[in-house]
Order: C-alpha cells, then sequence, then structure tokens
C-alpha cells in the first residue's frame, strides 16, 4: 500500500487516523475499534465491510 495514499485516509466514521496493518492487510480505527479491510491493494471503507476489534487487539 502506498505510503502517500495511507497519508490521507481516514476513518470514514470518525474522520480520526488509521494505522496499517500489514501482516493482516487492514487499517485500523482505534477510536472506533475497527479494522477495514484491503483487497487487491483497495481499501473496502465501507462499516459494514469492518470487523471490530478484539479486546486484545486495541492495546496493540
Amino acid at each position: 500500500m502506498d505510503a502517500k495514499f495511507l497519508d490521507i485516509l481516514v476513518c470514514p466514521l470518525c474522520k480520526g487516523p488509521l494505522l496499517f496493518n500489514k501482516a493482516q492487510q487492514e487499517l485500523v480505527c482505534k477510536g472506533d475499534r475497527l479494522a477495514f479491510p484491503i483487497k487487491d491493494d483497495i481499501p473496502l471503507m465501507l462499516e459494514a465491510e469492518a470487523r471490530e476489534l478484539s479486546p486484545e487487539e486495541e492495546y496493540k
């Protein structure tokens, strides 16, 4: 995923910053506790596509 692209992406819900989880190919919003998947280098930034972070993942 292009670093410049990551710099302009924000959470679609809270407009907060996203963290790139390279291992799981996800963009993570710590504020909303959601992880948005990246499929074929395209981030799926829909709340319906996101998964909720487990309590263990919140503090990583």
